[in-house]
């Protein structure tokens, strides 16, 4: 019966009669991977920082979303920055792969850095063969990779197109930060095989968080994610309580979705390696048939050392 019930809700959130509805993946713990959703942040921070993401959603379903992302960014310029994300993204029969490269110029407005970015690079979704019927013996030609009453199935169907992003992202380093931007520019719809039509809908993001210092060593952080089709709106609310830059906890509520208790450390001599773990407690009409969603982050901070310039007290030793 689970198996049953899995193929239904894959089959639902991945195929709409002979339309593929593109859906951008979602991280819980936002707050660590802020390049994914603003090119604008490529450099901002004046530090050169990887992140390594992995997200395991709906354990217990056959064909659930497995999500790993790998971003990097670094100032190259004193106001340019340049960063790199590279996701895998799998539900069910549907995979979805993109490598892309962010340019963002940034200059110092106030305390902060403000950041106007934009990404480019290439985006592939594929139906694999791997689809089961959820009533085998029947046919249904409309669903691609859909076994036939003979046993047969459709081959590997794949689509390679570009992709293009922008954003603004202003950040006053360990205070806040605030970023709008928009994904999937222009959207698309893109025809593959077998009458597929690839549908890429443009995202809109708002992020936001604001540090609150109770004393030098205990900081509470609000931070907020809204992201938006245009047809539906997710929202994302966290709070983040961290001692001494060392070790944190939080919660996130997703509205409607799920409730998401966090954790986190970091290690080294200079707090440089952070890992972070998030734990999604689900909270729609599928929460009977699984046992939550895992995701673990990884990241690594080198804060580039600016050279301060040499004072003469004497013109003569100019020469």
């Amino acid at each position: 019966m689970k198996k049953l019930i899995t193929k239904v809700v894959v089959a639902v959130a991945g195929f709409s009669s002979v339309l593929f509805a593109q859906q951008d993946p979602q991280f819980t713990q936002f707050m660590h991977s802020k390049l994914i959703y603003n090119p604008g942040y490529a450099g901002t921070s004046n530090a050169i920082c990887a992140n390594i993401l992995y997200r395991q959603q709906w354990v217990n379903f056959d064909g659930a979303p497995k999500t790993g992302l790998l971003s990097f960014d670094m100032p190259i310029l004193p106001y340019l920055g340049v960063g790199v994300n590279v996701m895998s993204d799998q539900i069910g029969a549907d995979k979805t792969f993109f490598g892309r490269v962010a340019l963002a110029y940034n200059r110092p407005i106030g305390q902060g850095r403000l950041g106007v970015g934009i990404d480019g690079g290439i985006l592939q979704k594929q139906i694999s063969q791997d689809w089961i019927t959820p009533e085998p013996g029947k046919t249904d030609n409309t669903i691609p990779g859909y076994a036939n009453a003979n046993g047969t199935t459709n081959p590997n169907l794949s689509k390679m197109t570009y992709y293009l992003g922008f954003g603004l992202f202003y950040q006053i380093p360990n205070k806040m930060y605030v970023g709008l931007s928009s994904s999937h520019l222009p959207a698309q719809s893109i025809k593959g095989d077998k009458e597929i039509i690839f549908k890429m809908a443009r995202h809109y993001y708002l992020v936001a968080g604001y540090t609150f210092n109770l004393n030098p060593r205990n900081t509470v952080t609000p931070n907020l994610k809204v992201k938006s089709d245009a047809a539906t709106t997710q929202l994302d609310i966290n709070l983040t309580y961290e001692y001494d830059k060392l070790i944190w906890i939080g919660v996130t509520y997703r509205m409607e979705d799920a409730i998401a208790p966090m954790l986190g450390v970091r290690l080294l001599k200079d707090k440089s390696l952070k890992i972070g773990y998030s734990y999604d407690y689900t909270m729609s009409k599928i929460k009977g048939y699984t046992s939550g969603t895992h995701e673990i982050m990884l990241g690594y901070c080198m804060t580039r050392k600016t050279a301060k310039p040499t004072v003469y007290g004497n013109v003569r030793f100019l020469d």
